[in-house]
C-alpha cells in the first residue's frame, strides 16, 4: 500500500516562505509524477505544481515564479519550496503520486496559513 508523508506546514506572514516534503513509500518504482493541489473550502483542488520523473515540471499560474517543485534523486520525495507567500496561498497542500502502469494516490494534507 503506498503511503505519502506529507511535511512542512504551518503558519507564516505574508512575503515568507515555507518548504513542503512528500514522500512516498510502498512501491517498489519511484512514481512517474508527482505533484502538489492546494484546496480552500468551498473551492475545487487546483493544481499548484507537478513534475515527472524525468524532471519536467509544471506550476499553476499563480505561483509560477514564486514556488519551485524539486524531486530527490531517488525520486520518491517531492518538494515544494514556496516563496514570496501571499494571503491567498493559504489552503491544505495535498501531494499526489501517479504510478505507470497504474496507481494514483493522494497524501492526507498538510494546512498553510500566511497572514497579512
Amino acid at each position: 500500500q503506498v503511503q505519502l508523508v506529507e511535511s512542512g506546514g504551518g503558519l507564516v506572514q505574508a512575503g515568507g516562505s515555507l518548504r513542503l516534503s512528500c514522500a512516498a513509500s510502498g512501491r517498489t518504482a519511484s512514481p512517474y509524477l508527482m505533484a502538489w493541489y492546494r484546496q480552500v473550502p468551498g473551492k475545487e483542488r487546483e493544481l499548484v505544481a507537478r513534475m515527472t520523473a524525468t524532471g519536467a515540471a509544471d506550476y499553476g499560474d499563480s505561483v509560477r515564479g514564486r514556488f519551485t517543485i524539486s524531486r530527490d534523486n531517488a525520486k520518491t520525495t517531492v518538494y515544494l519550496q514556496m516563496n514570496s507567500l501571499k494571503p491567498e496561498d493559504t489552503a491544505v497542500y495535498y501531494c499526489r503520486a501517479e504510478y505507470l502502469p497504474s496507481g494514483d494516490y493522494w497524501g492526507q494534507g498538510t494546512q498553510v496559513t500566511v497572514s497579512s
